[in-house]
């Protein structure tokens, strides 16, 4: 099993920054894919940016030049840099973590709230 834990998330004016932490613990070495999700009030939830085991980057178009995803092997933690955030980046943001293989699972974090004031 894999535990999550988002921290970071609050409010900001349109045009700042906040970094958002996801700190992995349990069978951590099982993990092939991290990544961030956000889900605002009556949309679904959406991929914002995933980062492998490899290092490998995948960012929403919406979030592109914006959102920069890093992991830290040594902490166990995965970030999501969120620059010149806008109004519509509003949402609660998740962490996940996916498996692959022979018992493939998926795995979230309990969400953290993102708000962008205009």
């Amino acid at each position: 099993q894999v535990q999550l834990v988002e921290s970071g998330g609050g409010l900001v004016q349109a045009g700042g920054s906040l970094r958002l932490s996801c700190a992995a613990s349990g069978s951590i070495f099982s993990i092939n894919v991290m990544g961030w999700h956000r889900q605002a009030p009556g949309k679904q939830r959406e991929l914002v940016a995933a980062i492998t085991s490899g290092g490998s980057t995948n960012y929403a178009d919406s979030v592109k030049g914006r959102f920069t995803i890093s992991r830290d092997n040594a902490k166990n933690t995965v970030y999501l840099q969120m620059n010149s955030l806008k109004p519509e980046d509003t949402a609660v943001y998740y962490c996940s973590a996916a498996v692959f293989g022979a018992r493939p699972s998926n795995h979230w974090g309990q969400g953290t709230q993102v708000t962008v004031s205009s």
